[in-house]
Protein backbone atom coordinates (compact mmCIF):
# COMPACT_ATOMS: atom_id res chain seq x y z
CA UNK A 1 0.00 0.00 0.00
CA UNK A 2 2.80 2.43 0.88
CA UNK A 3 4.62 1.56 -2.37
CA UNK A 4 1.45 2.33 -4.32
CA UNK A 5 1.15 5.73 -2.60
CA UNK A 6 4.83 6.51 -3.29
CA UNK A 7 4.41 5.52 -6.93
CA UNK A 8 1.23 7.62 -7.21
CA UNK A 9 2.99 10.64 -5.66
CA UNK A 10 5.94 10.19 -8.01
CA UNK A 11 3.66 9.95 -11.05
CA UNK A 12 1.69 12.97 -9.88
CA UNK A 13 4.89 15.02 -9.49
CA UNK A 14 6.00 13.95 -12.98
CA UNK A 15 2.63 14.99 -14.39
CA UNK A 16 2.85 18.40 -12.70
CA UNK A 17 6.36 18.89 -14.11
CA UNK A 18 5.15 18.03 -17.61
CA UNK A 19 2.19 20.39 -17.28
CA UNK A 20 4.42 23.20 -15.98
CA UNK A 21 6.85 22.64 -18.85
CA UNK A 22 4.01 22.73 -21.37
CA UNK A 23 2.58 25.95 -19.95
CA UNK A 24 6.03 27.55 -19.83
CA UNK A 25 6.83 26.63 -23.42
CA UNK A 26 3.46 27.90 -24.65
CA UNK A 27 3.94 31.13 -22.69
CA UNK A 28 7.42 31.58 -24.18
CA UNK A 29 6.02 31.03 -27.66
CA UNK A 30 3.23 33.55 -27.14
CA UNK A 31 5.68 36.11 -25.72
CA UNK A 32 8.05 35.63 -28.67
CA UNK A 33 5.14 36.00 -31.10
CA UNK A 34 3.96 39.20 -29.40
CA UNK A 35 7.47 40.69 -29.38
CA UNK A 36 7.92 39.97 -33.10
CA UNK A 37 4.48 41.40 -33.83
CA UNK A 38 5.21 44.50 -31.74
CA UNK A 39 8.54 45.13 -33.49
CA UNK A 40 7.00 44.69 -36.96
CA UNK A 41 4.06 46.95 -36.09
CA UNK A 42 6.40 49.57 -34.62
CA UNK A 43 8.41 49.67 -37.85
CA UNK A 44 5.18 49.92 -39.83
CA UNK A 45 3.92 52.84 -37.74
CA UNK A 46 7.25 54.68 -37.96
CA UNK A 47 7.58 54.23 -41.71
CA UNK A 48 3.91 55.03 -42.30
CA UNK A 49 4.26 58.27 -40.35
CA UNK A 50 7.37 59.26 -42.29
CA UNK A 51 5.53 58.57 -45.53
CA UNK A 52 2.49 60.52 -44.36
CA UNK A 53 4.65 63.45 -43.24
CA UNK A 54 6.47 63.56 -46.58
CA UNK A 55 3.16 63.26 -48.46
CA UNK A 56 1.52 66.11 -46.54
CA UNK A 57 4.71 68.13 -46.88
CA UNK A 58 4.69 67.61 -50.64
CA UNK A 59 1.06 68.71 -50.84
CA UNK A 60 1.96 71.88 -48.92
CA UNK A 61 5.26 72.35 -50.80
CA UNK A 62 7.12 72.28 -47.47
CA UNK A 63 8.34 69.04 -45.92
CA UNK A 64 8.66 70.64 -42.49
CA UNK A 65 4.96 71.41 -42.42
CA UNK A 66 4.17 67.78 -43.12
CA UNK A 67 6.20 66.65 -40.13
CA UNK A 68 4.72 69.38 -37.93
CA UNK A 69 1.16 68.40 -38.89
CA UNK A 70 1.80 64.70 -38.16
CA UNK A 71 3.46 65.64 -34.84
CA UNK A 72 0.50 67.88 -33.97
CA UNK A 73 -1.87 65.00 -34.68
CA UNK A 74 -0.02 62.82 -32.15
CA UNK A 75 0.04 65.70 -29.67
CA UNK A 76 -3.77 65.97 -29.91
CA UNK A 77 -4.08 62.19 -29.36
CA UNK A 78 -1.75 62.41 -26.35
CA UNK A 79 -3.75 65.28 -24.82
CA UNK A 80 -6.96 63.33 -25.41
CA UNK A 81 -5.56 60.20 -23.72
CA UNK A 82 -4.20 62.17 -20.74
CA UNK A 83 -7.48 64.06 -20.37
CA UNK A 84 -9.60 60.90 -20.37
CA UNK A 85 -7.12 58.72 -18.43
CA UNK A 86 -9.52 57.67 -15.66
CA UNK A 87 -12.38 56.98 -18.06
CA UNK A 88 -10.10 54.86 -20.27
CA UNK A 89 -8.73 52.90 -17.30
CA UNK A 90 -12.19 52.20 -15.88
CA UNK A 91 -13.58 51.25 -19.26
CA UNK A 92 -10.78 48.76 -19.93
CA UNK A 93 -10.99 47.37 -16.38
CA UNK A 94 -14.74 46.88 -16.71
CA UNK A 95 -14.33 45.11 -20.06
CA UNK A 96 -11.70 42.76 -18.57
CA UNK A 97 -13.92 41.97 -15.59
CA UNK A 98 -16.91 41.43 -17.89
CA UNK A 99 -14.82 39.13 -20.11
CA UNK A 100 -13.53 37.10 -17.16
CA UNK A 101 -16.99 36.67 -15.66
CA UNK A 102 -18.49 35.16 -18.82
Amino acid sequence: MIETLKEYASKRIDLLKIQATEKSSISAGVIAYLVILLVAFTFFIILFNFGLAFFVGKLLNNTSYGFLIVAAFYLVITIFVVTFKKRIIHSVANKVIEFLNH
